[in-house]
């Protein structure tokens, strides 16, 4: 099936808005999305009972996430590149492919090696979103590709805010296994779905993979991603948590020197240099801070007991639901991100966030306060997101709009993975001691709210210096 089925009659219906097809071809795109965003917060409330049954510690759990992360603070570019070069919906299929295969080893692990083996398989699909995102703003029409970007991208923070509430229930009324077969059975839903139904646009990429480049910033992403990962458990004044962040800097450094000296790079390194795109991808890394910080400083939150003199004492499952109005609101915003200029929509977006992270550090006394801020948090993130990728499409040639994503969501993941350690080391370090406990004191989370709302208002001022005309000649979408 070639691009003109789905682009064409969406050409000639003009004015006449959506055809059956495009809609089919948002939904099975926008599925596997979801199913790939869902992995990165499915195992969250359930780390305890893993360790438990797995007979391993916290140290040896916590490579359940690490291992995904690493794996793919590499995939992600490195597939956005091969996407540009050999094909978007062939490297999407290729990393659901992957989504799949690891589940499957998990969901028939009960030993923690092949276990975080399968996870990180699995982190080779994390590349399905960014992909997408390129492969809807191509095989749409114009009039409705800022629609299914906005879609697309708002599936980050829906799968994550989604992901918390069922892993909760799941983990209160069946086997943790259950969520592995959850993600195995809606890989083998949208695979085939895909394969069939979304059209193989013309490759836009020329010249060969980088394979150098790609070594470079991967050993980089690893160098920087793990002690963040691992910073709490080696200490952060540790000579190899200290050693690994330097080495990081020096290889992003050799990477930079290296992409610039050669003809078909990894990641052009002059047109990531545009002001929209640097800013851009900036102000990516703070949302996705801001993001991770509501999953973290949400769902723990109301599960801490009513003796912090904060907390609710509520299960697993509440704390998760908690998040979910997040991610409906999310879900219902991102077509009004896609009405608004990109610029506009992420300032906006990121001034909301703002504000439901300042009310979270007031409204602490009722469980709907909690959930209004998270809430209201959500609300701006879903167009903040939804707004990214349309920046990005002004100011990228179609050659390098799946590598483009990539890099956008790359930093995105390098912002959660900050909010991570630095949320984490807040909440261990401001604690009250309660029956032998050390608990994270009501002071840490507001603490952690007010570095995500600077976060957020740092983003919205990024935006603000953007260049309101940042479509270039070739862009792979015009404004």
């Amino acid at each position: 099936m070639s691009e003109v089925a789905v682009a064409a009659p969406a050409e000639a219906a003009g004015k006449r808005g959506w055809s059956s097809r495009q809609v089919l071809v948002l939904l099975v795109i926008g599925t596997a999305a979801l199913m790939v965003s869902l992995t990165q917060s499915l195992l969250v409330p359930v780390l305890n009972e893993l360790g438990t049954d797995l007979n391993a510690g916290s140290d040896g759990v916590a490579w359940l996430l690490t291992s995904t992360l690493l794996v793919g603070a590499v995939a992600v570019p490195a597939f956005g590149r091969l996407g540009d070069l050999y094909g978007t919906k062939k490297m999407v299929l290729i990393s659901l492919s992957m989504l799949v295969l690891g589940s499957l080893v998990c969901a028939f692990s009960d030993s923690l090696a092949p276990m975080i083996a399968g996870r990180a398989i699995v982190g080779l699909s994390v590349a399905t979103v960014p992909l997408s995102i390129s492969l809807v703003g191509v095989v749409l029409p114009r009039e409705h590709s800022a629609a299914g970007i906005a879609l697309i991208s708002a599936m980050l923070g829906v799968g994550g805010a989604l992901g918390l509430p069922l892993s909760g229930l799941v983990a209160e009324y069946a086997d943790y296994h259950v969520l592995f077969w959850i993600c195995v059975a809606g890989g083998l839903l949208v695979i085939p779905l895909i394969a069939r139904m979304v059209p193989a646009p013309q490759r836009a990429g020329q010249g060969r993979m980088d394979i150098p480049g790609t070594i470079l910033l991967g050993g980089a992403m690893l160098a920087l991603l793990l002690p963040l990962a691992q910073g709490d458990s080696w200490g952060w004044t540790d000579p190899l948590t200290i050693g690994l962040l330097i080495t990081s800097a020096v290889l992003l450094a050799v990477f930079i020197i290296v992409e610039l000296r050669i003809s078909s790079p990894l990641v052009d390194v002059r047109t990531t240099a545009r002001p929209a795109l640097l800013l851009t991808n900036v102000a990516s890394l703070f949302v996705g801070f801001a993001l991770f910080a509501t999953l973290i400083g949400t769902a723990t939150y109301v599960q801490m007991p009513e003796v912090t003199g904060y907390g609710f004492g509520k299960s697993i499952l509440v704390g998760g639901l908690c998040m979910l109005p997040g991610g409906i609101i999310m879900l219902v915003l991102s077509p009004l991100s896609a009405k608004l200029a990109p610029r506009t929509a992420l300032i906006i977006g990121s001034l909301i966030i703002a504000v439901g992270f300042a009310s979270r550090i007031f409204l602490t006394d009722s469980l709907w306060q909690v959930i209004l801020g998270a809430t209201v948090a959500g609300a701006g993130t879903g167009i903040a997101y939804a707004a990214m990728p349309g920046l990005i499409s002004h100011a990228t040639p179609l050659s390098e709009l799946a590598a483009a994503n990539g890099l956008n969501s790359l930093f995105r993941s390098v912002g959660s993975s900050l909010a991570s350690a630095i949320g984490g080391a807040l909440l261990a370090a401001k604690t009250v001691s309660l029956g032998g406990h050390e608990l994270p004191s009501l002071g840490a989370y507001q603490w952690l709210f007010a570095l995500c709302a600077g976060a957020a208002v740092l983003a919205a001022a990024l935006a603000l210096l953007i260049p309101k005309h940042s479509a270039t000649a070739d862009a792979a979408i015009p404004e």
